[in-house]
């Protein structure tokens, strides 16, 4: 079960700390094979469970596929279940979306006021975003809002991180953002080149090839939509319209070489401030009756898929 980093944590943290979910996750992913262990004659397939590690890094889901997880069984299909905040016992579908990939590059700037430059530039670049980060509990719940929006104002984004670093006799500006669509950090390199160009003394680098978006499929994401209408009410059943801009998932590389669902499961209490599900908050505590919701619905959509 990972734990959130301080450096993760909305607001800084001193101590890792369970703040995104992911002891809920395991929690429902148990529950759900506990119930299909007792359900086993009634099933017509194969379901394989998989706990991933590292997620907050990004390296568990790569990990997993390079050790040949999928090796020995060959699944047809995928589905994960993740914390939202979203009412307690509500299911928020993903067709068509899903979370922002992540790209990373270094600008190396050389000679006199390297520093100053850096910094300019750093600004500069900077000013590519179209979106900031929550800081009022208005801004989460426009958030949550916008993200259900079809057509709304996170159809399209690019939240932008730049940051100085000092060595001697040359300075760096390190960056990283996410965007969507994902086919949008193709502009995005060539606007941070032109921002960089202007300084003759400053070099490009980008590692590597940006972690890619996850996107669930259309097809799965609404067949689930349909089966969750029928079990636990329409009223209890959103979809996505939109990726959040500041959360991404290596869940990716399973969607890249499997079709399948990410559904968000409702933990906010009745009553409670956005931030108590949120997660990467401190404030973050998810209802724990959502670890039933979750289990009731995961296994009924695993029996009925394997069908």
């Amino acid at each position: 079960m990972d734990a959130v980093p301080p450096s993760d944590q909305v607001g800084g943290g001193t101590q890792a700390a369970h703040l995104c979910g992911h002891d809920m996750h395991t929690a429902v992913g148990v529950g759900v094979a506990e119930v299909l262990a007792r359900l086993r004659n009634r099933l017509a397939g194969t379901v394989v469970f998989v706990f991933q590690p590292a997620e907050e890094t990004l390296t568990g889901a790569a990990a997993m596929l390079d050790a040949g997880v999928f090796a020995r069984v060959r699944p047809s299909e995928i589905h994960a279940m993740h914390c939202g905040p979203f009412p307690v016992g509500q299911f928020v579908v993903t067709p068509g979306f899903g979370l922002p990939g992540q790209d990373r590059g270094v600008i190396t700037l050389v000679g006199r006021d390297a520093t100053a430059r850096a910094r300019r530039l750093a600004a500069e670049i900077g000013g590519l975003s179209t979106v900031s980060r929550p800081a009022t509990s208005e801004d989460l719940e426009r958030l949550v809002a916008d993200i259900q929006a079809p057509d709304g104002p996170l159809a399209g984004f690019v939240f932008m991180q730049a940051q100085v670093s000092e060595a001697e006799g040359r300075a760096e500006v390190r960056l990283s953002y996410r965007c969507w669509p994902e086919d949008r950090h193709i502009a995005i390199r060539e606007d941070i080149r032109r921002l960089a160009s202007s300084d003759g003394q400053a070099s490009v680098a980008f590692p590597n090839d940006p972690f890619p978006a996850m996107v669930c499929p259309e097809r799965e994401g609404q067949a689930l939509k349909r089966y969750l209408q029928q079990a636990a009410g329409r009223d209890r059943v959103r979809s996505l319209h939109a990726a959040i801009p500041f959360s991404g998932e290596d869940f990716a590389l399973f969607l890249d070489r499997l079709p399948g669902t990410y559904t968000f499961l409702g933990v906010r209490a009745p009553g409670a401030a956005i931030e108590t599900s949120y997660p990467h908050f401190g404030a973050f505590d998810p209802d724990e009756r959502a670890i039933g919701h979750g289990v009731r619905a995961m296994a009924g959509w695993l029996a009925r898929r394997t069908r």
